[in-house]
Parts: structure tokens; C-alpha cells; sequence
């Protein structure tokens, strides 16, 4: 499920006033789908700025609290303030940060007012977060993202593109350390569904070996793109015979271009 219920109302409150500085990003937006493998216990609102940072948050604490929320913040300082909203029973967490403005694609907008990381730059960052974290929750999402948005070989060719101090093997070799988890790990996790801890393993290995493959077909010129089929109008791990377009992030983002 995308959103617990509370977390839904949290964002149709501030959503839409806070669209033009702030935008839903982590694992709240990977899983603001009807198919999603898990629950978020957190908002993330991402920013361009830091000046955004502090905006976003007043205005959001005031529509929060006369709405009858509590807002305690637990960290405040500059690029990031962590603060938990409650009301009545229920309680989450919800973070104002700042993240670099580079990135694949422009924001889009959600049926709830408020702006969406696109679910390929989502992807990117959740790949760079495994290889530096080893966290069950990142996973279960990049399992969930390689089936159903992006093979894991163009999540880590693509990821150079935005920590160029990644090589693709380098990502690679990293994330061959994840994976080594126990069942009560996950029991842990507010999952939609059941996690299959002996199904996952075996799709994990494959996952990494055709990623291992897929960066071995790649040029060395394109190093940090994305490939966007324009017949499907997906973005896809090309084979080589494949006929698709390179595409590169910027500031802000920027459509595939499908012309030669």
C-alpha cells in the first residue's frame, strides 16, 4: 500500500501548499503504488535548497497544529529538521531535507496535490542508499523496483551518473555484500505482504549476475545514463541489438529525447 491512512491525511493537508518548494521522495514514494511491498514509517520531503528547507517546515508546522496535529521536533539544523506528527494514536515521523536538484527526470505531481520524485530517479537513489547502508527495508525495495520499475544493472549504470565517485563494477561489488539477512529482520518491517526471505535470495543472485552482464555489454562513453526505448516508452537494460536513447541527468531533470 502507498500510504498508511494517516500518513495520507498528513499529505493531503500539506501536499498541495508545500508543491512549489518540497517533494515526496524515500520509501513513501517508491511504494505509493496499489502493488507496493511495504509501508514507510516516514515522509521524506526532499528540497532544492536549504533556504526550502526551513520555508517548507513553518508552513507545514502551522497547517499541522491547526489542523490539530502535535509536531515535536527531534533534530533541527540547517538542510534538515526530523520532527513527529501526532494525533490521537497515531504518530509518524516526517523529515525536511535538502538533496541535490540533479537528477534524470523532472517531478511529478501526485492524485494528492504534492510532487513526486519520478520513480526512476527514486530508483537511483534507493541503489546508492543499499550500497552504503545494509538495511533489510532497502531490500525489499530494490527487489521490489528491479520487477517492477528497473533491472538492477541500469539502476547501478545509471547511479555513477549521480555519485560520479562510483565506477559500475565498484557499486557492484558493494551491493554483492547485502542480502545476508534473517527472517526476524523482516518481521520487523510493516510489510503489505508476507516476505519470502528463501524466494528472495535466489532472485537477488540473479539479479546481480545479470547486472554483472549488463555492465559488461555497455560502452565506456555512456557511463551514468539511462535508456529509454521509445517503442515501449520505458526505460529498460538494453541488449546490444536493442535500438534506444541515451539519457543523461541535468538540474531539475529533463524528458527523455527521442530523436536522433
Amino acid at each position: 500500500m502507498p500510504l498508511t491512512e494517516f500518513q495520507d491525511a498528513i499529505l493531503r493537508l500539506i501536499g498541495e501548499p508545500l508543491a512549489d518548494d518540497a517533494y515526496l521522495a524515500g520509501g513513501a514514494a517508491i511504494h505509493f503504488t496499489p502493488n507496493s511491498a511495504r509501508y514507510s514509517n516516514d515522509l521524506d520531503l526532499f528540497h532544492d535548497s536549504l533556504k526550502q528547507v526551513a520555508s517548507s517546515f513553518a508552513i507545514a508546522d502551522t497547517l499541522l497544529k491547526q489542523a490539530g496535529y502535535d509536531v515535536v521536533v527531534e533534530l533541527s539544523q540547517p538542510g534538515f529538521i526530523r520532527a513527529i506528527v501526532r494525533r490521537g494514536d497515531h504518530a509518524t515521523l516526517v523529515d525536511w531535507a535538502h538533496d541535490t536538484a540533479w537528477r534524470f527526470l523532472p517531478l511529478v505531481v501526485s492524485p494528492l496535490g504534492a510532487r513526486l520524485m519520478h520513480p526512476v530517479d527514486l530508483a537511483i537513489n534507493k541503489v546508492l542508499a543499499l550500497a552504503g547502508r545494509d538495511e533489510p527495508r532497502d531490500f525489499v525495495d530494490i527487489l521490489f523496483i528491479h520487477e517492477h520499475t528497473l533491472p538492477l544493472g541500469a539502476m547501478i549504470w545509471a547511479a555513477t551518473g549521480k555519485d560520479p565517485g562510483f565506477t559500475p563494477r565498484s557499486l557492484l561489488e558493494l551491493l554483492k555484500r547485502r542480502g545476508h539477512y534473517r527472517p526476524e529482520e523482516f518481521a520487523r518491517l510493516d510489510l503489505a505482504r508476507p516476505f519470502d526471505l528463501q524466494q528472495a535470495k535466489p532472485q537477488w543472485l540473479q539479479a546481480l549476475s545479470d547486472a554483472e552482464a549488463f555492465i559488461a555489454t555497455r560502452p565506456p562513453e555512456e557511463v551514468g545514463c539511462l535508456y529509454w526505448d521509445p517503442h515501449t516508452e520505458r526505460f529498460v537494460a538494453p541488449d546490444p541489438q536493442q535500438s534506444v536513447f541515451v539519457h543523461f541527468g541535468t538540474r531539475g531533470g529533463v524528458v527523455p529525447r527521442t530523436v536522433a
